[in-house]
Order: C-alpha cells, then sequence, then structure tokens
C-alpha cells in the first residue's frame, strides 16, 4: 500500500473540508437533533460529502465510515474512518475548538491518519512507524513524571443519568489528584493536545471509532502510551480510551478503576 498515496488523499480531503466549514462557521447554519444531546448541522453533512467523494474518487475500492453517512462498502481490506466535523456543538455555538478527522485503516489496523482544526489551521498527521507532526514539525508528548503536576483532558459524552454518576465519579476522582482537567468538546484534538505535550493525559469513554481512529494514531506516534482502562490493548471498537505520556499512566489508570 502506497502510504504517501494515501496521506495525499487524506491531506486533501481535509483542507477541501476545512475550506468548507470555514464558510459556515460563525455565519448562518442549519441545526438539528440526532439525539437529546447530539446535534448535526448542514456543515457536518456537506463536510461528509466532500471528503467522502475526495476518498471515492482516489480510491473508488475503499470501504468508506463516516459519522453521518454510516459504512460504504468497498471490496478490499481498506478502510477510511471519517468525522467530517468533531466538536459540532463547539462549531454551533462559535467556539474554535472543532476538527476534521480521518483515519486510514489496513487490514484492521490504523497506519495513517490527519487532524485538522479549520479554525486556527493546526494541521496533525501521523503514518504508522514514522512519528507524528504538527504542520509537518514533529512533535513528542510531555515529560511530566507525577500525575499531581498533570493537566489531563477528557469528555463526558451523552451518558444515561447511571453511566453520568460513574463518569463524574472519574471526573471528581482526576481533578483531585491532577493539576487541572479540561473538557473542551473534540475527542480528535484532545489526543492531538497530548500528542503536541500540551496536555499529559486523557481519557474518555462512549466514543465511536471515528473519534479516535486518527488521534490515537497521532498521539501513539508522538510517543503517547494508548491503552483501554485495565491497560488492554486499545482499538478503534473499544469504548473507552485511555491515553498519556507514559509516565503518567499507571497513576492515571489506577485512579479510573471507580
Amino acid at each position: 500500500m502506497d502510504l504517501e498515496r494515501i496521506m495525499e488523499v487524506a491531506t486533501d480531503a481535509a483542507y477541501r473540508s476545512a475550506h468548507l466549514l470555514q464558510s459556515y462557521f460563525r455565519g448562518r447554519c442549519d441545526v438539528s437533533r440526532k439525539g437529546t444531546r447530539d446535534l448535526v448541522t448542514e456543515a457536518d453533512t456537506a463536510s461528509e460529502d466532500v471528503i467522502s467523494e475526495t476518498i471515492a474518487r482516489a480510491f473508488p475500492e475503499h470501504s468508506i465510515l463516516a459519522e453521518e453517512g454510516g459504512l460504504s462498502r468497498g471490496e478490499s481490506g481498506c478502510r477510511w474512518l471519517v468525522d467530517p466535523l468533531d466538536g459540532t456543538i463547539n462549531f454551533a455555538h462559535g467556539l474554535n475548538y472543532f476538527a476534521v478527522s480521518i483515519a486510514f485503516e489496513l487490514e484492521g489496523r490504523i497506519v495513517a491518519g490527519v487532524v485538522l482544526n479549520p479554525a486556527t489551521g493546526e494541521f496533525f498527521s501521523a503514518v504508522s512507524g514514522r512519528g507524528a507532526r504538527l504542520n509537518e514539525h514533529p512533535i513528542g508528548v510531555s515529560a511530566v513524571e507525577r500525575l499531581q503536576d498533570s493537566f489531563l483532558a477528557t469528555g463526558l459524552i451523552y451518558a444515561s443519568t447511571g453511566e453520568l454518576d460513574r463518569l463524574l465519579a472519574r471526573f471528581r476522582a482526576c481533578s483531585l489528584a491532577a493539576l487541572g482537567v479540561r473538557r473542551l468538546g473534540s475527542a480528535a484534538l484532545d489526543l492531538c493536545q497530548l500528542a503536541c505535550g500540551r496536555f499529559d493525559g486523557y481519557w474518555e469513554e462512549n466514543l465511536k471509532p471515528w473519534d479516535t481512529a486518527a488521534g490515537a494514531l497521532i498521539a501513539a506516534e508522538a510517543g503517547a502510551v494508548v491503552s483501554d482502562f485495565a491497560d488492554g490493548a486499545y482499538h478503534v471498537e473499544k469504548k473507552e480510551i485511555l491515553a498519556t505520556n507514559g509516565r503518567i499512566h499507571r497513576q492515571l489508570m489506577s485512579i479510573l478503576q471507580i
């Protein structure tokens, strides 16, 4: 597989999408609900159309799993995982913490990914075994050694009342143990902030494959340890993710055992 070509197409699709999203941002944009707290805008669907068309034009035999359109099956062992607008609530309220996330999976393994924040121009990318970059500059995780000195990120995504109690208990425990915790509303960007050392750790539950596919690869290629809450190997189909700079991984993992 020509991963250089894969990255060219992913990058092209991300920037085409970003240009479109910028035209909608802080302007008139129709918003509807997929669930009680799950929004979708016309920008989501328009962005997804642009990305899917760009990929399909280059690789018509590949499958595409996208947030709004579901799975478009191809005939090869290649699959793209697409979040056309990660952070829709932020976007819909004019907050510039949102992203386009595109990952490429080969025979069940994520091997390439890009995350682009259209509002700031920060473009994160990684290819398996080649490290991670921010706007073409190599990046790496932080060197913080102690949980008490760490700066963390998380999300509390659309939980039921019973689940929310557990999520809030974990949030409270981590808030008491760390220097600070932020909930910013984009899993893809949170993982990229970890990758470039702005956060020292990140955890979240109840995510979809497209939420973490690209960001988890970028974090891992920047030196992060990525697992589930029990230190098992992470996969995009899992419902929980823990990613840290490695130095605080077991410390944070122990806090999450609630």
